[in-house]
C-alpha cells in the first residue's frame, strides 16, 4: 500500500479518488493544484495544497504521486505535470480496475484504466496513458506514452500508436496500423491507413482535416 497524492479537484480526481478508495490497496493522504487555482483548503475531507511547496508537506521518500488528468492540450498538460512531479523526486503508481481484464501485460507509471477494458496479450502500454472504460486493446500491439482513448475504442492487433494520439468514443482502428504520433481520430471514426503525424481524422471512410486544436482537445 502507498500513500498517494493526487493531483486535481475537478472530475477526474474526484473519479480518481474514489477508485482508489473503493477498489485499489493505496490510500489518498491530499490533493494538490497549481498554486493559480488553489481555491479551498480541503477536498473530499483532505487537505489540498500548491503544487509549488508539495514536495516540502508531502516528501517524495514518503508519498507516491498520481495525476489522472484528461486529454487537454493534446495530452500535453497531463504530460508537464507528470514530468514536473518526476522532477520533484516523486514516483507514480498506475490504477488498473479489478474489472478490466488483462493478462501480465506490461503497463507503465500514471496510467489509469477502467473498468471494462480488455488488454489482450503481448500488448504493452507506456507511461501516462488513460483507457477510460469499456476499450478492446489488441493483441501484439504498443502503446507509446501519453496516450488518451476515450470509452468504446476499438485497437485491433498489431498497431503500433504513437505518443500524445487521443481516440473519440466508439472510434476503430484497423489491424496492423502504425498510428503517427498526435493522431487524433474523432468520435465513431474509422482508420484504414497509417496516419501522418498531428493529423486529425474524422470520419469512415476517414477525411483528414489538419492539425489537432489544443483548446479542444
Amino acid at each position: 500500500m502507498a500513500k498517494i497524492i493526487l493531483f486535481g479537484v475537478l472530475d477526474t480526481a474526484e473519479l480518481a479518488h474514489f477508485y482508489l478508495t473503493h477498489d485499489s490497496e493505496h490510500e489518498v493522504a491530499a490533493f494538490t493544484v497549481n498554486r493559480e487555482y488553489l481555491k479551498d483548503e480541503s477536498f473530499k475531507g483532505l487537505p489540498v495544497v500548491a503544487f509549488e511547496d508539495v514536495e516540502t508537506l508531502f516528501p517524495p521518500s514518503d508519498y507516491q504521486f498520481f495525476a489522472p488528468m484528461t486529454g487537454r492540450n493534446m495530452n500535453r498538460n497531463r504530460e508537464k505535470v507528470y514530468l514536473d512531479a518526476k522532477a520533484k523526486g516523486y514516483t507514480f503508481i498506475s490504477y488498473i480496475s479489478s474489472k478490466a481484464t488483462h493478462f501480465g501485460n506490461e503497463i507503465g507509471e500514471n496510467c489509469f484504466i477502467l473498468e471494462d477494458n480488455t488488454i489482450q496479450p503481448f500488448t504493452t502500454i507506456g507511461n501516462n496513458v488513460v483507457l477510460w472504460s469499456g476499450n478492446h486493446i489488441g493483441h501484439h500491439g504498443r502503446i507509446d506514452d501519453h496516450v488518451f482513448f476515450t470509452s468504446h475504442v476499438v485497437m485491433s492487433g498489431h498497431c503500433h500508436i504513437g505518443s500524445y494520439s487521443f481516440f473519440g468514443v466508439n472510434s476503430t482502428i484497423r489491424d496492423y496500423l502504425t498510428v503517427a504520433e498526435g493522431t487524433l481520430l474523432g468520435m465513431a471514426s474509422a482508420l484504414y491507413k497509417d496516419s501522418d503525424p498531428w493529423g486529425v481524422y474524422i470520419g469512415n471512410p476517414p477525411k483528414k482535416l489538419g492539425k489537432p486544436s489544443y483548446e479542444t482537445y
